[in-house]
């Protein structure tokens, strides 16, 4: 794991004068039986009566790196849930954004620089674009190209060679809109970028959305770097993944640059663009956490500050944390999201409460640091994560982890039958509680049997042997059966594609 240099980070000159989820990475919002409480909706500018005596303060601006391209090496695959979304042909290694917001006509102008090696040789390859966005021009490695857009498919004509690396400009505009979410979740019906009734942006999108608001290989098999500057209009502030290397700030508006120097697939990204403030504080081990709020917020911030201290709390389980900064950024939405290193937040109470906080910081493990290679393994991000959540509400008296399994046990079959098993669900159903609880009471079964130490220790040495890629469950399965010298595949099985809940019971070592 890499460390960022105490010395590049430098105070701000500007100072912004106050403080400023997708969907669905913490559970269904009125999840089955009682196991989580239900969210009470917030006013969608995120205000509720209270007071926020939390001071703000200049971000700190840091220094950009030269990016090492290698680290974004991946093996993408034809998705076997969403296959119309995303191209194997295209190894997206960075992404070079520059974004302009105007809210008045809601017009997003752009630039993209993909720089991509090719994952096989073909006659020409695609990207994913949202309709309503046109491609102005196009070069690859400094010549015109000619690009079609059909639908969401961006179609680039022009021959790639395998394993070559090549760079592609697009400069493109339009009236982004957000793309129907697979799901019939409460919380979230569309995926992507998603604008206010007073003209700021958000954007969360899982399991696909990213396409909506930039040219994307849009699948979780496919990391990439990035670098996105954002020129938003004045007071307003971008926000984005990674560190924050540029705030500059006039009469024409506000312009910021984010750095995200190790990959993140496509839904882990994020954009917001508003009337934001700052405030921060830290972990125990000195990594800062910045939190970005909208700007008259009076929310108490006491809930989310948590994720300093949480930090600290999962880091005596899954090892060190696996990014150099972290953050949160409150908008309008009613979910909360893991995204890479900037965390995504709405407003209501349960999405910001600790519980919640603690979620999504867990995700920086499983779910960022190692990422699901198809989305039928979503559950390797939720599993895990449901557990740890768990497992915090009972240290911190929030609820009693044996009252939970209960709960959870009781409601398996029925999601079994409603969503169908964690690993086999119905692709219109995405998110839906069996990829949490099913695959969490798993884990614990395990985490029973092998005791605290071996079973953590394994949970470590699988983001280790992992670090910054994109897993699938075979791969899971192999690491857990080497690491504890037992055959695990039919008792994962059971639990993962079964279609009945299993009976209690982990295979005895060999």
């Amino acid at each position: 794991m890499r460390r960022r240099p105490a010395h590049r980070a430098t105070t701000a000159a500007l100072a912004l004068t106050t403080v400023v989820a997708l969907a669905g990475c913490s559970a269904e919002d009125t999840g089955p039986d009682g196991l989580e409480p239900p969210r009470s909706a917030a006013p969608a500018d995120g205000g509720s009566p209270g007071d926020s005596p939390v001071a703000t303060s200049a971000p700190v601006v840091t220094e950009p790196v030269e990016q090492d391209l290698d680290l974004a090496v991946s093996t993408p695959v034809e998705d076997s849930v969403y296959p119309e979304v995303g191209d194997p042909r295209v190894d997206a290694l960075h992404y070079d954004l520059d974004l302009t917001w105007e809210p008045g006509p809601e017009r997003l102008t752009g630039r993209a620089v993909l720089t991509f090696r090719a994952a096989r040789t073909a006659p020409r390859f695609q990207l994913d674009l949202g309709a309503p966005l046109t491609v102005a021009g196009a070069r690859l490695d400094g010549e015109p190209v000619r690009v079609v857009e059909r639908g969401k498919d961006l179609v680039v004509r022009a021959p790639i060679e395998e394993d070559q690396r090549y760079e592609l400009a697009l400069d493109y505009a339009g009236t982004p809109e957000p793309a129907p979410a697979p799901t019939t979740r409460s919380d979230f019906s569309t995926t992507g970028f998603t604008v206010t009734r007073t003209g700021e942006v958000w954007t969360m999108q899982e399991p696909y959305g990213a396409y909506t608001w930039y040219p994307v290989n849009d699948q979780p098999a496919d990391k990439a770097l990035y670098d996105i500057t954002v020129h938003a209009p004045p007071r307003w502030t971008g926000i984005a993944n990674g560190e924050l290397t540029l705030l500059e700030e006039d009469e024409g508006g506000t312009t910021t640059s984010w750095q995200l120097d190790e990959p993140a697939s496509s839904y882990l990204i994020t954009l917001a663009i508003g009337d934001y403030a700052h405030s921060e504080n830290s972990t125990a081990g000195g990594l800062r956490v910045d939190y970005w709020t909208p700007r008259g917020m009076t929310r108490p911030l006491d809930s989310i500050r948590t994720a300093a201290a949480t930090v600290d709390w999962v880091e005596e389980r899954l090892g060190d944390y696996p990014f150099d900064s972290l953050g949160l950024v409150v908008t309008a939405s009613q979910s909360a999201m893991e995204t890479q290193t900037m965390v995504t937040l709405g407003t209501n109470d349960y999405v910001l409460s600790p519980q919640v906080v603690a979620h999504e910081i867990v995700h920086q493990w499983y779910g960022d640091q190692v990422s699901p290679s198809d989305w039928r393994d979503v559950w390797l991000n939720e599993g895990m994560t449901m557990l740890l959540q768990w497992t915090y509400e009972d240290e911190h008296d929030i609820r009693p982890l044996r009252e939970t399994l209960r709960s959870a046990r009781a409601v398996d079959q029925r999601l079994r039958d409603q969503y169908g098993p964690p690993g086999a669900y119905d692709p219109q159903q995405f998110g839906g509680s069996n990829i949490y609880y099913t695959p969490a009471l798993m884990w614990e079964e395990l985490r029973t049997e092998l005791g605290d130490e071996e079973f953590w220790g394994i949970a470590r040495s699988w983001l280790v042997e992992n670090d910054n890629t994109s897993a699938s469950r075979e791969q899971l399965y192999d690491h857990w059966e080497a690491e504890t010298r037992r055959e695990l595949s039919a008792f994962f099985d059971r639990w993962i594609t079964g279609r009945r809940t299993p009976a209690r019971g982990v295979p005895s070592a060999g």
